[in-house]
């Protein structure tokens, strides 16, 4: 048993040294650095994530409690070890097939570095037991993911990275506030601590007052790191502007982070102050990001931007699942987390390549993609249509899923509004997509087909075909996929 325990404390000691590592060999040796570890060591560093996130969820299942080192500073029960496996899958999809390959050049060592500390700093996020060492990883993520955005050095790239920090900074310091004030109220309970799990298990006399003003102001951060509407702003310009795996990291596993966040924080509170006020802001969140989503994907004129507001609608499905609350809406929810991160980096990976082969990434200019480029269409409308919520994707079975337990619950009428405003973005996505794919191509004398690298290999395309297959798959796993499942929903579940 000793045995085991040490094995486990190294495990979950490893993605964020194996991370650290990494970025130091990818930004240190610069000149010295081999070719093959510039283009490879995002892909390295979340396979061991994804590697991690599966031994840890393994042995949460067998021990049937959590693990811990670091006297408890690290921890992962069943929820954090879902999601440690989901940033590695999610992660090992974008960086394995967006890496550049011939005769491309390598990335620079300051990019390959970025993306590991990127990895590591959301692995450190769900790992971690206190909620402000989780507050200072979703701040890392901040950081390294701000130079990314600006990696390509454009006016529009700098632009898009100056307003992601700024509003990103402003959401991170509102959350600050929020968990200073948690403190502040375990300080007057006399338990002074931060540890979720502490909090959780143990419910001490927290005044509800401040509890309820710390849980409002740290959802509100939060939510800005999440995309929730209105505090969405900044993500459709970082995610059209960064590099294509980074906006399929950022789209499929960052926003899920920031929400990871916001759920462990209304657990916590939950039991002090009820679920009213929480439902009331994360149900108003989440139909307003539907709307503004729907809306604005309407309008769009550039394949990135489609993606990214299609992330904001993806989240307002989450934040209506927290809403909702209970066992079956948060497994829903969880499963909606991996389905949509697996969609989405094969879709911005797609979009892509889509740049490569046309120079561009304008819907305008792109038709008839299906039948002149199907090594790039076929992932692509795949993909979509995972996002779109069609079966056999598990993004079906868990909008489902949250509208049954809605109905449960008795909150038919947000669940209506929630069917209503996704009717509306499955419209708006299919009338902006459906003329790139299968549309007639407009004829211009001044275009001219760029020959690319051959994206439509099968090497290249490997991880996308697993990532799609695992999102349709996962709708109908059970076996230890569910028991997972059942119990990460079962640490979240909060009674009305």
């Amino acid at each position: 048993m000793a045995a085991d325990g040490y094995l486990m404390g190294t495990v979950l000691l490893l993605p964020a040294t194996s991370c650290l590592l990494l970025g130091v060999a990818a930004a240190g040796l610069r000149g010295r650095t081999p070719d093959f570890l510039l283009r490879y060591t995002g892909a390295l560093a979340a396979a061991v994530v994804l590697g991690s996130g599966l031994a840890l969820a393994a042995a949460v299942l067998d021990q049937g409690r959590a693990v811990t080192t670091l006297s408890g500073q690290l921890r992962a029960d069943a929820l954090s070890a879902f999601m440690l496996a989901t940033i590695g899958v999610v992660g090992l999809t974008a960086t394995w097939a967006g890496a550049p390959r011939r005769p491309q050049p390598a990335p620079s060592p300051s990019y390959a570095a970025l993306v590991v500390l990127f990895l590591g700093a959301m692995s450190v996020a769900v790992l971690a037991d206190n909620l402000g060492v989780l507050w200072v990883a979703v701040e890392a993520t901040t950081i390294a993911t701000a130079f990314l955005v600006g990696h390509q050095r454009s006016r529009l790239a700098l632009e898009a990275a100056w307003k992601y920090v700024v509003l990103g900074s402003v959401g991170v310091a509102i959350a600050f506030l929020g968990i200073v004030l948690l403190y502040a109220a375990t300080r007057s309970a006399g338990v002074a601590t931060l540890s979720w799990s502490t909090l959780h298990s143990t419910h001490p006399p927290l005044d509800p007052q401040l509890v309820r003003l710390a849980a409002a102001l740290a959802i509100l951060g939060f939510a800005t790191k999440t995309g929730l509407a209105p505090m969405h702003s900044w993500l459709p310009d970082a995610h059209s502007q960064a590099p294509a795996p980074v906006s399929g990291l950022m789209s499929g596993v960052l926003l899920s982070v920031a929400f990871y966040a916001i759920l462990r924080i209304q657990s916590v509170a939950a039991p002090v102050i009820g679920v009213t006020m929480m439902r009331n802001m994360l149900a108003t969140a989440g139909l307003l990001s539907l709307a503004v989503a729907t809306l604005l994907m309407i309008a769009q004129r550039d394949l990135k931007r489609l993606l990214a507001y299609s992330s904001v609608e993806h989240v307002g499905v989450l934040a209506l699942a927290a809403a909702v609350g209970g066992p079956l809406a948060m497994a829903a929810a969880l499963l909606h987390v991996l389905g949509h991160g697996l969609a989405k980096a094969t879709a911005f990976v797609s979009a892509g390549w889509v740049f490569e082969a046309e120079g561009t990434t304008r819907l305008a200019d792109l038709r008839l993609l299906l039948s002149r480029r199907p090594g790039i269409a076929v992932p692509l409308v795949a993909a979509v249509t995972a996002l779109l919520g069609l079966p056999p994707f598990s993004l079906f079975f868990s909008e489902v899923a949250i509208v049954v337990a809605g109905f449960q619950r008795g909150l038919g009428w947000l669940m209506a509004a929630m069917v209503a405003l996704l009717t509306g973005a499955f419209v708006a996505l299919v009338r902006r997509v459906a003329p790139v794919v299968f549309g007639h191509r407009v004829e211009d004398p001044d275009h001219e087909d760029r020959e690319a690298v051959d994206w439509s290999a099968p090497g290249a395309r490997l991880p996308l075909v697993l990532a799609l297959a695992l999102a349709a798959v996962a709708g109908f796993a059970a076996g230890p996929f569910t028991t997972l499942l059942t119990g990460a929903a079962r640490v979240l579940s909060v009674s009305p």
